[in-house]
């Protein structure tokens, strides 16, 4: 029977079960090959030829389906429907062909569907067609590019930028756009300027608020109020005058509903609507594809299947009625820059359905079909109506002009189900409801107040607004967003705080040293130009090996240009470039640079081991001052390559460190004498800020001795290990509640710790045997029945002999242990171990 090979097994199963016993489902699990992370990987002096490798984890699934192809000649590729479900259809039918499961008479087709349902299966079935050639290329192309971008310009990042751990075409890119966000943020300056609202109240009594646009008869810009004085005189002019209701104009609006999801705006709308990261939205995404509850969820385009709009407008009228379907159906064409080939929107497979009638057990499975549901149903619902009213309020002298603005639902239409998230959280005075008001009228002032503002720095990126940005300048591609994310947060350049992005010391650094040396790879339109040639050869355009050539050329040459470079040459041009941003004017107009305690050296930026950057004096090291990365006072004590000096113990220094494994503090310095001179790691909860002379000899001085056991007079101590505190008697250990204790524990409570784990037979004593056997009769030394985790063993030196099951060990003999003796040391390949001679 026909074989058939899919990405994963959930999607296998679903897929199994549409097309019935008469066909082999197999998984790949995903890509079954990839370029060896090594040099000629890619060889651009071989017409950039490609070597692939079969991952290790993925023998076995090619081994799977070699196996099927065995016993009937037809393979069916039933991959994604997008250029990495090509490619992974591709390299599967390489594998096999290379593995000769293959054969000259072998049918080989390709089918692909958008969604996991039997009418999508079945008639994908009818229309194989082979695989697509020119989008394998597209990728073939892209992955050519990923690997020399990568491969060439992360070890150039290794030399001249300690700690710096990779680059990427993409990456790089996106890392640029947070960092350039977060320059904009510390240049800005903010300004203030002040507006006027007043609360008004018709002859009915009914309040509104309205803002003052027009003073001294001229219109006011946002900055015409520029201080508390210039407020208070608006207040006067307003609070002296009678004011009368000018105008008020309704006008009749409506608002449309927003296109089905695709899946960069999927990932803006969780994010806004749910704080979901990309990748977590792109992982329940894909599970309820493979569930056959949603479309194909890697997609660009945003137009939708004629029956599925159909399914739509029918799921509207049968819930809120006709009057909530429009008259024709509504069309969606794709507005993204350089749109890949196009796919269907991302939709609900059953319109009907919504997510409780689904009954999905898991959160965020159940929270993203609500939202694609209801958001596919409001793409095929009414417009709401509108109406939005205007009331200009004014003084008789024309001096002093108020305005209300706001707006009245006639019919909620699609906002019955659905509205779009935002990514300000900005109150429109548009929204507000107001009373009714007549031109006329008198507006008597309830009270009249003057508002202080300043402006705002541009927001930080949410992974919302940066996918935005990454799509309007066509920066990567639907399937690459969330990894492209991801990677930089897990190689530290970036971290998450409260849904905003925030760049690292190292991602400064990489995106400074980028900018300066490789400009043209970090570019905006670059990158996205590169984008558009990717999809001119995966619409058969243009040849992939071409755009490697043009790439290639330029981009090795820059490569060489770098060779040369120093690292001292390589900082200098980084503190150049971040000048503004480390080392801002003084207020006194001093040098910004000039170190601030020996007065002589200058001060510059510089890289720690460890990856970091500090600020630190040109004088080191008869000066060793530091002080964090970036301008002064920024938040952080950063710790030098020298560490951070806390005070002297009997003439040693003792400084605050950074290691490998997290801070840490040291007494003097390495010696011939003393290589390792004493060293305590910061306890978990322990925060470096807070770490002073007394609390770092705290440490130092541990383990500490509490005083000797009332027993056998053995010294008890306290201290801090591998598993945390722990007081110790000999070789038994007890642990500690807090590391607190290790300071306060006295004798009693360290005794009383120590008996409860001798007790339990813990760490350090000696368990008892179930059956003493006696000496061993060939090579002396004691034989014992003991209890284990796995069951009831025989212990003879270093020989563990496990019962059998149908022996109970009150009932073992000396010649039954001699015999399981000697089995397992006959099936470790060894010899029972001879007797220790006693020294004579």
């Amino acid at each position: 029977m026909p074989v058939v090979v899919v990405e994963s097994p959930a999607k296998a199963k679903t897929i199994n079960k549409y097309l019935g016993p008469g066909y082999t489902v197999l998984a790949s699990y995903g890509h079954v090959r990839d370029l060896p992370p090594k040099d000629g990987s890619v060889d651009p002096e071989q017409d950039f030829a490609m070597t692939w490798e079969v991952a290790r984890d993925s023998n076995k699934h090619v081994k799977a389906s070699a196996d099927a192809l065995a016993e009937d000649g037809e393979l069916i590729l039933a991959t994604d429907p997008d250029r990495e479900g090509e490619a992974i259809s591709w390299h599967l039918k390489e594998a096999l062909t290379k593995r000769r499961s293959i054969k000259k008479g072998t049918a080989v087709s390709r089918v692909t569907f958008n969604a996991i349902n039997k009418d999508a299966v079945s008639e994908a079935m009818k229309h194989p067609r082979d695989v697509d050639m020119p989008l394998v290329e597209a990728y073939l192309a892209r992955r050519a590019l990923d690997y020399l971008v990568g491969f060439n310009l992360s070890p150039v990042l290794w030399r001249k930028l300690p700690g710096a751990k990779s680059a990427g075409r993409v990456q790089s890119v996106c890392l640029r756009l947070i960092v350039e966000r977060e320059m904009e943020i510390a240049a800005f300056r903010a300004r203030e300027y002040w507006s006027v609202k007043a609360v008004l109240s018709t002859p009915r009594g009914q309040e509104y608020e309205a803002r003052l646009p027009v003073l001294a008869g001229k219109k006011l810009d946002r900055y015409d109020i520029e201080n508390e004085t210039q407020a208070e005189m608006a207040v006067q002019a307003i609070t002296s005058r009678d004011l009368v209701v000018k105008s008020v104009e309704a006008k009749p609006a409506s608002r449309n509903p927003a296109p089905p999801f695709m899946t960069s705006t999927l990932q803006q709308e969780a994010s806004r609507k749910f704080g979901m990261g990309a990748r977590q939205t792109m992982s329940a995404a894909q599970r309820l594809y493979e569930a056959g509850h949603i479309t194909y969820m890697r997609t660009d385009g945003i137009d939708m299947a004629p029956e599925a709009v159909q399914a739509a407008r029918d799921a509207v009228s049968d819930r809120f009625g006709g009057e909530y379907v429009p008259s024709s159906p509504r069309i969606y064409k794709n507005k993204a820059k350089n749109a890949q080939e196009a796919h269907e929107c991302i939709r609900p497979t059953d319109m009907a359905a919504d997510a409780e009638a689904l009954k999905l057990r898991d959160a965020d499975q159940r929270k993203l079909y609500d939202l694609i549901w209801k958001r596919t149903l409001a793409c095929q619902m009414e417009s709401a109506r509108l109406e939005r009213t205007t009331v200009d309020v004014g003084s008789a002298d024309g001096q002093v002009e108020l305005r209300a603005t706001g707006q009245v639902v006639l019919f909620d239409g699609f906002l019955r189900v659905y509205e779009e998230g935002r990514d300000d959280t900005v109150v429109d005075d548009d929204d507000k409801r107001l009373p009714q008001i007549s031109e006329g009228e008198k507006a008597d002032k309830r009270d009249v107040t003057p508002e202080q503002h300043f402006t705002q720095p541009p927001p930080r990126y949410t992974e919302a607004t940066l996918v935005k940005k990454m799509e309007e300048l066509g920066i990567g591609r639907p399937s690459t967003y969330a990894s492209v994310i991801t990677t930089i947060q897990d190689r530290e350049y970036v971290r998450k705080d409260k849904n905003r992005l925030i760049p690292e010391d190292k991602g400064r650094l990489v995106t400074a040293f980028l900018t300066n040396y490789f400009r043209r790879y970090v570019g905006y339109d670059f990158t996205a130009g590169l984008e558009d040639e990717l999809d001119q050869v995966s619409a058969g355009d243009s040849d992939y090996k071409a755009v490697l050539a043009r790439f290639w050329r330029d981009f090795s040459a820059a490569i060489a240009e770098t060779s040369e470079l120093r690292i001292t040459d390589v900082l200098d041009k980084i503190n150049e470039v971040l000048e503004p941003h480390l080392f801002p004017p003084r207020e006194d107009g001093g040098d910004p640079r000039q170190c601030p305690v020996c007065g002589e050296g200058r001060l510059s930026m510089r890289t720690a081991r460890s990856g970091g950057a500090f600020i630190g004096c040109s004088n080191y090291p008869d000066c060793r001052y530091t002080r964090a990365f970036g301008p002064p006072g920024a938040e952080g004590d950063e710790i030098g390559p020298d560490g951070k000096l806390l005070g002297y113990d009997e003439e040693e220094p003792v400084t605050l460190r950074k290691g490998r494994f997290g801070p840490y503090v040291q007494k003097g310095e390495p010696t011939e004498e003393a290589p390792k001179p004493p060293r305590a790691s910061l306890p978990k909860g322990w925060s470096p800020e807070d770490i002073d002379l007394d609390k770092a000899l705290t440490l130092l001085n541990l383990p500490r001795p509490i005083g000797p056991h009332p027993e056998d007079g053995e010294l008890i101590e306290a201290g801090i290990g591998r598993y945390g505190p722990f007081v110790k008697h000999g070789r038994v250990y007890a642990n500690l509640s807090s590391v607190e204790e290790v300071f306060e524990v006295g004798m009693n409570r360290a005794v009383e710790l120590l008996a409860q784990k001798a007790a339990r037979g813990g760490r350090g004593t000696a368990a008892k045997p179930l059956k003493e056997l006696g000496e061993h009769p060939e090579n002396g030394g004691p034989v014992n029945v003991m209890a284990g985790r796995y069951g009831p063993y025989v212990k003879w030196e270093k020989v563990n002999a496990t019962l059998p099951k149908d022996v109970e060990p009150e009932t073992v003999t000396m010649e039954l242990a001699v015999e399981l003796i000697a089995e397992k040391a006959a099936k470790k390949g060894k010899q029972a171990p001879a007797r220790k001679k006693k020294a004579s």
